[in-house]
């Protein structure tokens, strides 16, 4: 175990806290690069569609006879060297883009970058990631405090880890600029690598330990 400053919502400090070695894991670029791409891969969806010979209208007729006409011979005019015809070897939206990342290597990805975003300031511990009301501007005093933003600042930048889905949270984060409320089982690379600030509830460490491979 390691210790880490506790914080609250005010940007109080309110103590420490004790969270598992494994948020000391060693750096690893080209494993965090690899689960990153792979979790870009996964939610792609194939858009671009092209039809082949046997998809586009018409052709059904041999344009002209075989011989005699002096032209090159053609069987149909939907041909992919005809003008209109279908397309060869073209994008088609059944392509499945998805990439397998074992188990093991996505805890190591996590537990790899949460660790590097720990040793650099990015990750706040805080009591309870809780509100009196979820409003928008109630959340938006609170991340002005914690993140010492400028009068004018209005982009927060932020992810908050909750043990569970908070529908108040998820409503007041909402509307921030750059800023998003995620339940801890759902924690990923993307997300993480996405904002300079990760607020994780000390309620939700031992699930998001759980998530970076850390053993019971």
């Amino acid at each position: 175990m390691i210790t880490a400053p506790l914080y609250n919502l005010k940007n109080e400090k309110v103590g420490e806290i004790e969270i598992p070695s494994v948020f000391s894991t060693r750096w690893k670029p080209d494993l965090v690069k690899q689960a990153l791409l792979a979790q870009l891969a996964n939610a792609r969806r194939p858009w671009a569609h092209t039809k082949d010979r046997s998809e586009v209208s018409g052709g059904g007729k041999k344009p002209w006879r075989q011989k005699g006409t002096g032209r090159a011979r053609h069987g149909s005019i939907r041909s992919p060297i005809w003008v209109g015809g279908g397309v060869a070897h073209g994008p088609r939206n059944t392509r499945d883009y998805s990439q397998k990342l074992n188990k093991k290597m996505r805890r190591g990805a996590l537990a790899s970058l949460l660790s590097l975003k720990l040793k650099e300031g990015g990750i706040i511990f805080v009591d309870k990631v809780e509100i009196a009301s979820p409003k928008t501007k109630e959340m938006f005093a609170v991340a002005k405090k914690m993140f010492n933003m400028k009068p004018r600042a209005k982009k927060v930048d932020a992810l908050f880890v909750t043990l569970s889905a908070e529908k108040g949270i998820e409503r007041a984060v909402r509307n921030l600029v750059k800023a998003k409320s995620i339940a801890a089982d759902s924690l990923n690379v993307y997300d993480a690598m996405n904002y300079k600030y990760v607020v994780i509830d000390s309620r939700a460490i031992s699930q998001v330990a759980k998530l970076m491979g850390a053993s019971k």
